[in-house]
């Protein structure tokens, strides 16, 4: 590869910072969504893998008989998502000072 090339990505490619930001926001947005997904198709199942996930807790409690939202999904990923954006890029932002 020659020099050109490699001054090219340098110049197009995000901070990497940035990019450990959006690689967790995209990764905690497809685990909520596909864990969204399996509560919907097995609930009990899964509140009893989230029973033995958590040591033992009860999460019975937290069922309602309120129909699922879309709205509140979208809230939900969208608020997690921004954080995790948040949190990785200030991940990548240490990293970066300490030296990493």
């Amino acid at each position: 590869m020659n020099t050109l090339v490699v001054a090219f990505r340098n110049q197009t490619a995000a901070h990497p910072a940035l990019s450990t930001g959006i690689a967790l926001a995209v990764t905690v947005a497809a685990f909520y969504a596909l864990c969204t997904l399996v509560w919907l198709a097995a609930p009990a199942p899964f509140l009893g893998f989230m029973n033995s996930l958590f040591h033992g807790m009860d999460f019975s409690a937290l069922l309602t008989d309120a129909p699922f939202s879309w709205g509140g999904f979208i809230e939900a990923w969208l608020v997690m998502s921004v954080w995790a954006f948040l949190a990785g890029t200030f991940f990548g932002w240490l990293r970066l000072r300490l030296g990493a």
